[in-house]
């Protein structure tokens, strides 16, 4: 097959873009605030705290970096109410808060929550507040609990983690955006791959062309993993030189506009030796057995499009060769519902939306190959889109 060039994907966003991006974002946020109000009704609660990047942004507006809310206090968290949106900041968040967030009331909130938690509640008039037991600590729930006898505390589950996952247009575009900035980046670097090179020269080179190519931030630590190293799905690059003969597998993800990417490619340096070239084929057979299904035009569910993939290892004496799921949702977060997968929910997938394609077989000590592609899932309009446009086919480079 021919090479592919960064020529061949698309081009970075340009500003006018990003800025339609945030229109959308502002002009959705009514409607996002109306579902989870809705929740509240229904739960017979008074009002939602949000503690979680993702949804601090996807609610709010104000964007907190990744990690950034670990030493952010309680910064960015906020209360959402039947008629009110408040958003708590100390003073290196408040101006932030105010030109992100304009349509809430920003609250000056330090370390000292649970001192102000009675009277914050008190101004929205909640006496049940939910709260997604996941993401707060159990010695804050207490803190909040003795603060405040007359609030009760109420597990809230995963209401916008469930909201978050139909993706609107704007939020597919930006995913679409972080796919060709990783399209173009792994194209650029392919003349620089050869034997001699690290792991780690590789990863740190297409983390860079990355950011030089439009990504805001990675998605997550990019891995270069040559030969045995890439039998581990999740390793780290290491100084470890590539050989003639390997696969090379890298796994990356760009961030634009606050939405991810992430895809796989096992490529081959030097003539590939047969073991390989057989795994890969399975591989990709497995991927295109999810993928057709999807496209089949059923209402599939995440453990019915997992067990298309893994029923075609297994057959070819490889199931326990597999032993992560075949997908996971993308967004504002890297992992994020929907999950395909062995436990997977048998619920209807949600739609429109999008999420990963990636089986992989990995031979401990020997060899490893996986194929990551996200994909755009639309059941009503009866679409299925590879979001990521690198080719999937056998590539030899070095």
């Amino acid at each position: 097959m021919r090479r592919p060039v960064p020529a061949d994907f698309a081009s970075p966003p340009s500003a006018r873009r990003r800025r339609a991006w945030e229109e959308a974002d502002r002009a959705a946020r009514p409607t996002r605030l109306g579902r989870l109000r809705a929740r509240l009704v229904e739960a017979g609660v008074d009002a939602y705290f949000g503690l979680r990047r993702e949804e601090i942004r996807y609610l709010t507006g104000v964007n907190l970096g990744d990690g950034e809310e670990k030493m952010a206090g309680h910064s960015g968290r906020f209360l959402v109410s039947g008629e009110a949106v408040v958003v708590l900041a100390d003073s290196r968040y408040t101006l932030q808060a105010r030109r992100e967030a304009p349509d809430a009331r920003v609250e000056a909130v330090t370390y000292d929550l649970p001192a102000r938690w009675a009277e914050l509640c008190a101004a929205i008039g909640a006496r049940r507040v939910a709260v997604p037991a996941a993401d707060i600590s159990h010695a804050l729930w207490g803190e909040l609990a003795a603060a405040a006898p007359g609030v009760e505390l109420v597990p809230s589950g995963t209401w916008v983690d469930q909201d978050r996952a139909v993706k609107e247009p704007a939020e597919v575009e930006r995913i679409a955006a972080a796919c060709a900035v990783a399209d173009r980046a792994l194209a650029a670097l392919l003349p620089e791959i050869r034997p001699g090179v690290t792991e780690a020269a590789l990863a740190w080179r297409l983390e860079t062309l990355m950011r030089e190519g439009g990504a805001e931030a990675l998605a997550f630590d990019v891995a270069a993993l040559a030969g045995p190293q890439a039998a581990l799905p999740h390793g780290s690059p290491g100084e470890r030189r590539v050989r003639a003969g390997q696969v090379l597998l890298f796994d990356f993800g760009a961030q634009v506009a606050g939405y991810r990417s992430d895809m796989t490619r096992t490529l081959f340096v030097g003539e590939p030796r047969p073991r390989d070239l057989a795994v890969h084929e399975l591989v990709a057979r497995a991927q295109a057995a999810s993928i057709a299904y999807l496209e089949a035009g059923i209402a599939p569910n995440g453990r019915a499009v997992d067990a298309a993939a893994r029923d075609v290892i297994s057959a070819a004496g490889h199931g326990g060769h597999f032993g992560h799921g075949t997908g996971h949702g993308i967004g504002l977060a890297t992992h994020e519902a929907p999950s395909l997968s062995r436990v997977a929910s048998e619920a209807p997938l949600p739609s429109p939306t999008v999420f990963s394609v990636e089986p992989g077989v990995y031979l401990e000590g020997r060899t490893g190959v996986r194929i990551e592609d996200l994909v755009f899932f639309d059941i009503t309009a009866r679409r299925v889109e590879r979001l990521t446009r690198f080719p999937r086919e056998v590539l030899v480079v070095g």
